[in-house]
């Protein structure tokens, strides 16, 4: 496994950018193992047992399930653009964005578990779970840029296509991760796998709302 994970972040091997083919039982493996271990050590927050494995259950769920959504209408997309050909190298490039992600995820959890240990506080642990999704998409778009840049350089088109998708992700990934709320989980109130009222929360607007109260916080320390 520790192979596989060295060959999809370096994109060599099965994992190189072109590869016809990529070995799906090691990579579902890798993402599923990591997904479940950076979610664990997410949920343990104050040590809540039933909480750890409901985020361990919930991390590659948001992985797999925001993916399978966006799936066919990036398939659409590419049909539209003219770029039906390409799609499953593009498809690939996706996939290994995803693997990215969640590896990157789990080379977080000995931090996120030692930050939980030295700071006990859940604003901080929702920050904290929140910058390392951050980073972990960075790394991800990084991986995604190396797959696509061969297709760019053969039809610039595919860069609507890539641009397609990272909105339409974003969206649905940031309705997904409300849904499956909580993965820290609040240790004031009761273990529960779902939030009450999750669909009726709209999580952009708590988003924007946030936004401008971290920022007008930051204003006032200046």
């Amino acid at each position: 496994m520790f192979a596989d994970a060295d060959a999809l972040l370096r994109a060599e091997g099965s994992f190189a950018v072109g590869n016809a083919r990529l070995p799906w039982l090691r990579f579902g493996a890798l993402v599923g193992a990591s997904g479940v271990l950076y979610g664990a050590v997410m949920g343990a927050f104050q040590g809540r047992e039933l909480q750890a494995l409901y985020a361990a259950l919930k991390v590659p769920l948001l992985l797999g399930v925001a993916f399978s959504i966006c799936l066919p209408n990036f398939f659409v997309m590419n049909a539209v653009f003219g770029l039906r050909a390409d799609f499953a190298a593009a498809c690939r490039g996706l996939l290994c964005a995803q693997g990215t992600l969640a590896l990157c995820l789990a080379s977080f959890a000995p931090v996120t578990a030692l930050a939980y240990w030295c700071e006990p506080s859940y604003p901080f642990a929702l920050l904290l779970n929140a910058l390392t999704f951050a980073v972990a998409s960075l790394a991800a778009q990084l991986t995604l840029a190396r797959h696509y840049r061969p297709l760019i350089a053969r039809d610039a088109r595919h860069k609507l296509g890539l641009a397609a998708w990272l909105l339409l992700y974003t969206f649905v990934a940031i309705k997904v991760a409300s849904l499956l709320r909580p993965f820290v989980g609040d240790p004031r109130v009761p273990t529960e796998f779902f939030r009450e009222k999750a669909l009726d929360e709209n999580p952009y607007t708590s988003l924007l709302w946030t936004a401008l109260a971290l920022a007008a916080k930051a204003f006032r320390a200046l």
